[in-house]
Order: C-alpha cells, then structure tokens, then sequence
C-alpha cells in the first residue's frame, strides 16, 4: 500500500527499560496522515502492554486508533504484542516475505532450522554442549508453537510502504526490513544500530538450510545505511542515534579489529570454532553458548571470504588455518 504523505507528523517512542544489556525495548507510533502505525511491538508482557496504552492514551489515541502494524524482524522482543493487540483490534500486519515461516512458527522450517543446527555444532567440535543446545531447540519447538502470529501477515514485496522506502538490512536477522523517511533523513531501523552495543550477526539457515554469510551480511548493510542521508535512527533498544555516521564507524572498525584477533588466535594454533569461543570468552561461553557460537562462526566465516583464513574437514570437525600469503 503506497501513502503519498510526503511527512509523517509526529513519532511517538515506546520505551520499556529492561535490566538487561539491552537497556531497553523499543517499539515505536508514527502519526502520517489519517493512519497511525505501529513499527514493531515489544515483548508479550505486561510492560510492554502497559507502555503502548498508556502512551497512546497520553497522546489522546486508544489501541482503536492503530491502523497497522510494521515489522522490522521476527525476533521476540519485536513482535510481542501482536496477538494481544490483533486479538481486540484487527488490523494489518506488515513483514518481510523471509519473515512468514519464523513468525508462523512453521513446523516443517523450524525442523530444518534444527536440524541446521544440529550438524553446524557437530561440524564446529561443540561436543555435548551443541547437543544440549540441539535438545533444547528441539523442545522449544513445542513448548513455544502458541506464540505463532494468529494474524494474516502482508508481506512487504514493494520498495515502498505507506511514506517509507523499504530497505534490506539482513545480518542480525535474514528478514531485517528498515523504513527510511528521505526528506524527514530518519531510519526505523530496528536492531541494525545501537548506540551502547554492537548487535549480533546471529548465524541462520536460509528457506533451503543453508548457513547465510551473517556478518558478511551485517557489513553490508551497515555500509549501504552509511550511504543514507540520515539524522536519527530509531533503534530497537537503547537510546535514539543522532547523526549516526560516527557510530556506523565505530561498529565496522569493531568488527575488523575482532575479526584480526580471531586471525591471530588461529595463528597460534587454535583451530576449530569451539576452542576459539571457549578460549576467547571463557564463562560466558556456556551461557551465552549460542550467541557465542554466532559470533565465532561468523567471524570464520567472514575471515573465509576474505581470503585469510582456509579450512579442513578432518573427522567431521572443521579446522581453521590462516592462509599462507604467497
């Protein structure tokens, strides 16, 4: 659906603090016209669900006067009050085409997805502890299939969408949408950019089960986000990024000096992605064991494509040599 409102005319954050490294979940109201989006919708609780009314309340609306809701991606603190808002005012849900299966909890994906993961960690040395990780996706499976998205889901094919351009930004997540305002210079971008933390370029299979060249990805979209003329980003935690050039910066050169120590530990003889995450992050490998794994294997990958790093399959494990400049 193509909005010709040239400006929105206000946005309204809903800002929900959290005790973790997140600071916050972001979710946000944009008044364009006769409409009244909401882009993202926070974690299916009770603070969440409170923030939105009593914002909308603050500001002379009711759950009644949203008109649509936008995703940025399919991850839970994104699209927790979905059904509960559907549920009591029916309205159109907006998300990537890569979104669907994900959102619908779609049991044939999520087999496959697990069944990604399975032979990753085996092929990564993960041992009993990518097992375990296996055992409890597996579970999740079930326990989890009442937060499908109820709603029928429009998938966003076009390059616009009400005042927005549609900008790809996979990294974090495959179906990571932005909604760029061109003469406003403002990016919804949700976890693409965070003022306090670098965001995870979480390893993912695509429809087919293949891995996806995450932060690779997470690069790229990066730099095309550089190449917008911006002055805010709405980001999905933390605070609004103002003039984000600096950080955008600071996140790549991050990823570039992270990727050279991972470089060097493997010249020193650590070679397999399991020994690089137990060695690099120590106790935090067992409890953050998948984001741990994802940045790894990222970086592997990414060390890969570069040319500086080659690897071996010997007995089903990877390993992992800097390749020899000649």
């Amino acid at each position: 659906m193509l909005n010709l409102h040239v400006h929105y005319e206000k946005v309204i954050p809903v800002i929900v603090p959290v005790e973790d490294g997140l600071k916050s979940i972001n979710f946000y109201i944009v008044k364009h016209g006769q409409s009244l989006s909401l882009i993202d919708a926070g974690m299916n609780n009770k603070a969440c669900w409170d923030a939105l009314i009593s914002t909308l309340q603050k500001h002379g609306w009711s759950l009644t006067n949203l008109t649509e809701i936008i995703l940025t991606h399919h991850h839970i603190d994104h699209i927790g009050l979905v059904n509960a808002i559907v549920a009591k005012h029916p309205i159109p849900v907006y998300a990537s085409p890569i979104s669907l299966p994900r959102l619908k909890r779609d049991q044939a994906f999520l087999e496959m997805r697990m069944e990604f993961y399975a032979k990753l960690y085996e092929e990564m040395g993960c041992g009993e502890v990518g097992k375990q990780r296996v055992a409890f996706l597996r579970k999740s499976i079930e326990e989890n299939r009442n937060q499908a998205i109820e709603a029928a889901v429009h998938e966003i094919t076009e390059k616009r969408l009400f005042q927005f351009d549609i900008l790809e930004y996979p990294g974090h997540a495959p179906d990571q949408l932005a909604f760029y305002h061109r003469q406003q210079k403002s990016l919804f971008a949700g976890d693409l950019l965070i003022q306090h933390i670098s965001s995870n370029a979480l390893v993912e299979p695509d429809d087919f089960g293949n891995r996806l060249p995450t932060l690779s990805q997470h690069v790229q979209s990066l730099k095309r986000c550089n190449d917008l003329k911006l002055e805010v980003v709405y980001s999905g935690h933390g605070e609004l990024i103002h003039q984000p050039y600096e950080l955008i910066k600071k996140r790549l050169d991050g990823i570039e000096e992270k990727s050279e120590r991972f470089l060097n530990m493997i010249q020193s003889g650590i070679t397999t992605a399991n020994e690089l995450a137990q060695t690099y992050y120590k106790k935090r490998y067992s409890p953050l064991f998948q984001l741990v794994m994802s940045e790894i294997i990222g970086h592997l990958d990414y060390l890969e494509v570069k040319g500086k790093v080659e690897k071996v399959l010997v007995q089903g494990v990877w390993h992992y040599y800097a390749k020899q400049n000649k």
